[in-house]
């Protein structure tokens, strides 16, 4: 630093010593630059030189300052993360729950490291936990920790947050276990993986979170008896998956969803008993996909939902003892596509559902013992079409249909030993059986 004044000293000096030589040489002969005004300047100059290195020297002083503050800083927050992380390790629960906190309250204050004490928090959730009660294994005391963080963490997912808003971090619940938890209200712009995660709590909700941007996963994720809720929720961008998940008598719901751009997968799950509910869910682009998903005496409703663009497949899925219902739906756009879906003793049924437009296929379904009713339909556009699918057994019938427009196909479909009513349609040419 002492270096660099004296050097600009000496540059001030000979500027200023040029700048009078040049000023005599300019002046005119009639009025020669004397020596008082020379000095003057000069003077003037080196004033307007030596405010410049005081300028630089305050600057530098400033900035060893900050570096000061920061280093202060720093430590501070490293002895902070220190203690807080002492804490969640603590054997009493109390002083846990103070260690989550802390924790919280660090990543708001330490933007630079926020995403490292979320990730200890999200690490705390996949440690091992017993959730029996009656086990030996139980610790009392942990549920209540568990779902403090579940709940900081849905604190710092909402929308009202922003300098403080943990939305954009990654959140990793891989093979973690679930006894209840409200995520509801969220809105999940990075990435979350709950990924082999075991839900066992009788809710878990995210009602009205938004899906806007990212990966949401829940792959290979196992939900028992209780419930998962996404009502009203909105997805608008990203994708969600719940490949080869398993749900066991699980109720999982999506009534009121609003199912914009962006992907939802069920591709190779497990539905074993239980309900999946979209009722009155709105389809307004994006794909929903259930291909080579399994449904065995289970129940999945579309009732009451709006089509209005986007798709959604069960390509190759088998239902065994299930129900499909798209009662009252309203189809304008998009697709619906059951193809190569296998059917057993299970019902598909569109009762008193409206076809303006979009496309309905159910081409090389196979049927066995099933029903497929259309009853009280109306049809004013679009198409429906059973190109190709077996019927053994079991119903087919649009009892009470109302056909001013639109299409239904059955080209090459095959009846054996079904019962058919066509009701107001015509019979199809080309059928056999």
């Amino acid at each position: 630093m002492w270096i660099v004044a004296g050097l600009a000293v000496v540059v001030v000096c000979v500027a200023g010593v040029v700048a009078y030589w040049l000023l005599r040489q300019l002046a005119e002969p009639t009025e020669p630059l004397g020596v008082p005004d020379g000095i003057r300047l000069s003077i003037a100059m080196l004033t307007v030189f030596g405010a410049a290195l005081a300028g630089v020297y305050a600057y530098r002083k400033q900035r060893i300052s900050e570096g000061d503050a920061h280093r202060a800083d720093a430590t501070q927050f490293a002895e902070r993360y220190s203690t807080a992380a002492g804490q969640l390790g603590h054997e009493g629960p109390a002083v846990r729950l103070a260690g989550v906190y802390a924790m919280a309250r660090l990543a708001d204050d330490w933007v630079e490291q926020r995403q490292v004490c979320v990730d200890v928090l999200c690490a705390y959730l996949r440690m091992p936990y017993e959730w029996n009660p009656e086990s030996n294994q139980y610790k009392k005391g942990e549920r209540e920790v568990r779902q403090t963080i579940i709940q900081v963490i849905r604190d710092h997912l909402q929308e009202s947050r922003e300098e403080s808003s943990w939305s954009t971090c990654a959140l990793d619940f891989t093979r973690a276990t679930f006894d209840g938890g409200d995520f509801s209200g969220c809105r999940f712009r990075g990435s979350v993986s709950f990924a082999d995660a075991d839900f066992v709590g009788d809710l878990i909700s995210f009602d009205e979170a938004g899906f806007l941007d990212g990966t949401v996963t829940f792959h290979s994720a196992r939900f028992g008896a209780g419930a998962v809720t996404f009502n009203d929720a909105q997805f608008q961008g990203g994708t969600v998956s719940f490949d080869e998940a398993r749900f066991s008598g699980s109720a999982l719901s999506f009534c009121g969803a609003l199912l914009g751009p962006g992907d939802i997968t069920f591709h190779h799950a497990s539905l074993s008993g239980g309900t999946l509910a979209l009722d009155e869910a709105r389809f307004n682009g994006g794909t929903v996909g259930f291909d080579y998903a399994q449904f065995d005496n289970a129940t999945a409703t579309f009732n009451r939902a709006r089509f209005e663009d986007g798709s959604l497949a069960f390509r190759r899925a088998r239902f065994t003892g299930s129900t499909l219902s798209f009662d009252h739906a309203h189809f304008t756009g998009g697709a619906v596509a059951l193809d190569d879906a296998v059917f057993t003793g299970g019902t598909v049924t569109f009762y008193a559902a409206r076809f303006d437009g979009g496309n309905v296929s159910l081409d090389y379904g196979q049927f066995t013992n099933s029903t497929v009713t259309f009853h009280h339909g109306r049809f004013t556009g679009g198409t429906v079409s059973l190109d190709n699918a077996r019927f053994s057994g079991g119903m087919v019938s649009f009892v009470r249909a109302q056909v001013d427009g639109g299409r239904v196909a059955f080209a090459d479909a095959h009846f054996s030993g079904a019962n058919v009513r066509w009701g107001r349609l015509r019979p199809p040419e080309g059928g056999t059986g």
